[in-house]
């Protein structure tokens, strides 16, 4: 892909879906466990979060409640999340990572470490920096 003739939204579109795939690769490479790129994003907002509920994790993800939920069991059946009844709130369910989702979540983490350490040795530590940082910044928008 040329990105010579981008603006700069497409750009940073074109380099996100580019690092994803790579992601993606790396992971289904080096585990013997499948997960969707929704599945990995979901398992990481629950990381963030440590424990969190079903709506909570539905409402900051930009996928169809419905999908969300068809995740989430899926990542349940998988053995990388634990869903329990909440006391307080019959209608909500509390979920948490298990050991082994923490695991997991950890050596995507460490996978996409490394493609940012490739992508500083190829362009520069210093304009990593410079890019997370201008990434970090207020946008106005």
């Amino acid at each position: 892909m040329n990105l010579e003739s981008l603006n700069l939204i497409d750009m940073i579109s074109e380099r996100h879906l580019q690092l994803r795939k790579l992601s993606e690769s790396l992971w289904d490479e080096r585990s013997d466990i499948y997960l969707a790129k929704s599945e990995r994003f979901i398992l990481a907002r629950i990381y963030q979060k440590g424990e969190t509920t079903i709506s909570s994790v539905t409402k900051n993800v930009d996928i169809s409640r419905q999908a969300t939920h068809k995740f989430i069991k899926q990542l349940e059946q998988k053995g990388l999340v634990h869903i329990k009844a909440m006391e307080h709130n019959k209608k909500e369910r509390s979920i948490t990572l298990t050991n082994f989702g923490k695991e997991c979540y950890r050596k995507n983490e460490s996978l996409e470490s490394m493609l940012e350490k490739q992508i500083a040795e190829n362009i520069g530590t210093e304009k990593v920096t410079q890019l997370k940082e201008i990434l970090k910044l207020d946008w106005g928008l």
